[in-house]
């Protein structure tokens, strides 16, 4: 379907891709995965415009290859007065207008043989898209996602979340050769992440996907394209077999690499005893050992097999409260006692529930109906809690109005310091600043300070004098974060927060919320997020919202939308995945291939 052969590209302040060669063949479903501001985006936008591009190399689509695109960005039109069905009818309907056009002209055509021709492409065009049964056609897809329910009623009253789901389906219903789908899965709850993942399945063309989901990963995808530091890996097969193939080259090349050093450092320590002769022994034949010795060192060094980097590469986030060193400093001159009860007084601060970072009393929230009433709940100093629900039912406005503070049904403690993270990164930086501006406004002005700081955050130097505008999702995202992380919060408000990141800042996300000493309030549709970060739920249903453990939390997720035995395999493969890690980084080559052995069982 699509061949890529030896493209290079870049910007005047970044190189983006060198000599990536790869194929997507007829009816494959690829991810396309990589760290933030890769160039995933701009790589698809290249094979769909290549036009638009300067570049090295060749880029080659199948003859007549139509091709459809769901975009990472696009709303809801919030005026607009189309139902979901009309939405989805949009294509078949023009096509059918055209042709009443077309057999109007018949009856007095003067070029009837002209008029005949496009007769017959409007009649191929529609044959291609199944026209004739389009209505069926539009039933059945929306039963497959489970939103048969909503076709009658305005793409305006959507949630984000499911008019995402909804262009998908619109795309699909055209039939393009290829499909090209960026972050389709951003914002989207439980039931509607289950109903993309069948629309992927059962859709029988091409496919090329950006995501970092890790569900739609392990269910949904034959091929796998990695980009990393400018340089292109294709692997055929699924996600946990590329992840398994991944770290057996990481076996391999470190036990090389061990293997390499281990045979340098002898024939150094070889080199260093003949020096030492060649001081004592006037003797050509040791001076021509020690000659024979350096450049086998050499040698050694030049193919040596460097060490693959095994930290993965991710941000180094925390978040603070300005009073962690308060709690970690103990006066020396203090007797014990006096210091047990200052602990405990420290304890209850953080801690007591009657004495909470936040109230909310009988919060109620409305557009033409009622999405919340009588919402009450508490949230003490130290808890982590999920905000979860169906998409459209206000989560995202509730978080809005608590950061905002101006609704009388919501209550800070005195003094608390409230921080926000927006799923729209624009709302909370400014399309026309640069990279660096945002930097100064949190205090670091100099520019190597600056550099080595967006370093802790995998985000390159040279992206200093970018525009936030330019920036990716994911980019956008990080740069939210590093603000955050200067940030001193009593209580840390996160909408979405794991959309457009990469799998490697979503692990450290999650364990910088964990290890955060403040509150948290989220709102997410993650999973893992949830179940490995939160102390409880509050849980959006019947328009209020009711408290939930972890443990419910699990069972409701079991019994409605992800298969229980999966969740369980899937933890049990990621500590396996952490012990091998572990093994290598210790060098220890023979527990790390048995655990690998066991890993691919």
């Amino acid at each position: 379907m699509i061949e890529v052969k030896n493209v290079s590209f870049g910007y005047p302040q970044k190189d983006l891709y060198e000599n990536i060669t790869f194929t997507i063949e007829d009816n494959a479903h690829c991810a396309f995965i990589g760290s933030n501001g890769t160039g995933k985006s701009t790589l698809i936008d290249m094979i769909l415009h290549e036009d638009k591009y300067l570049y090295d190399g060749i880029i080659t689509k199948k003859q007549d290859c139509r091709t459809g695109y769901v975009s990472q960005f696009s709303d809801v039109d919030r005026d607009s007065t189309m139902t979901v069905f009309d939405y989805l009818s949009t294509e078949f309907v023009t096509l059918q207008q055209e042709m009443d056009d077309i057999c109007a002209k018949m009856s007095d055509a003067e070029d009837f043989d002209a008029v005949m021709a496009q007769y017959q492409d409007i009649l191929d065009a529609i044959d291609r898209v199944d026209g004739n049964n389009y209505e069926v056609n539009i039933k059945k897809t929306l039963k497959v996602a489970g939103l048969e329910n909503r076709a009658d009623i305005g793409i305006n009253q959507l949630s984000g979340g499911e008019f995402k789901l909804i262009q998908v389906m619109r795309e699909m219903l055209i039939v393009p050769d290829f499909l090209v789908m960026d972050e389709p899965d951003v914002f989207l709850d439980f039931a509607n992440l289950n109903a993309l993942k069948e629309l992927i399945n059962t859709y029988k063309g091409t496919l090329l996907v950006i995501t970092h989901n890790r569900y739609l990963l392990n269910h949904c995808f034959d091929t796998i394209l990695h980009l990393e530091n400018s340089q292109l890996q294709q692997f055929v097969g699924t996600y946990p077999e590329y992840q398994l193939y991944l770290l057996k080259m990481k076996a391999q090349l470190q036990e090389a690499a061990a293997a390499d050093t281990e045979e340098i450092e002898r024939n150094q320590k070889i080199v260093e005893q003949l020096r030492k002769d060649a001081t004592y022994f006037s003797n050509a034949a040791i001076g021509r050992q020690l000659h024979a010795r350096v450049s086998l060192v050499e040698r050694l060094e030049a193919k040596r097999v460097l060490p693959p980097f095994l930290e993965e590469k991710a941000p180094q986030i925390a978040f603070h409260t300005g009073k962690e060193s308060e709690m970690d400093v103990v006066p020396q001159d203090e007797d014990m006692q006096v210091l047990q009860e200052q602990e405990n007084n420290i304890d209850n601060i953080l801690t007591n529930v009657e004495c909470p970072v936040l109230e909310v009393t009988d919060y109620a929230l409305s557009f033409g109906e009622d999405l919340l009433q009588q919402v009450s709940f508490t949230i003490g100093a130290t808890d982590k809690v999920a905000i979860v629900g169906a998409n459209g039912t206000g989560k995202t406005t509730l978080l809005h109005e608590i950061y905002a503070g101006k609704n009388p049904a919501i209550h800070y403690a005195q003094g608390a310091r409230v921080a926000y993270l927006s799923q729209l990164p624009d709302e909370m930086l400014q399309d026309n600043q640069t990279v660096a501006d945002v930097l100064e406004e949190i205090g670091i002005e100099l520019k190597e300070e600056q550099c080595n700081y967006l370093d802790t955050f995998c985000l390159p130097a040279d992206i200093r004098k970018q525009k936030v505008s330019t920036l990716s999702g994911g980019e956008k995202n990080l740069l939210q974060l590093a603000k955050l992380a200067r940030t001193e919060m009593d209580l840390l408000l996160l909408d979405e927060p794991n959309s457009h990141l990469d799998l490697y800042a979503q692990k450290a996300l999650e364990e910088a919320v964990r290890e955060y000493r403040g509150a948290v309030l989220c709102v997410s549709h993650d999973f893992y997020t949830v179940a490995n970060c939160m102390d409880y739920v509050l849980f959006v249903d019947n328009h209020t919202v009711r408290k939930m453990s972890i443990r419910k939390f699990r069972q409701m997720i079991y019994a409605n939308y992800f298969d229980k035995e999966y969740l369980i395999q899937e933890q049990t493969r990621k500590e396996a995945e952490r012990a091998v890690e572990q093994a290598l980084l210790e060098n220890d080559f023979q527990k790390a291939n048995a655990l690998l052995e066991k890993l691919e069982a």
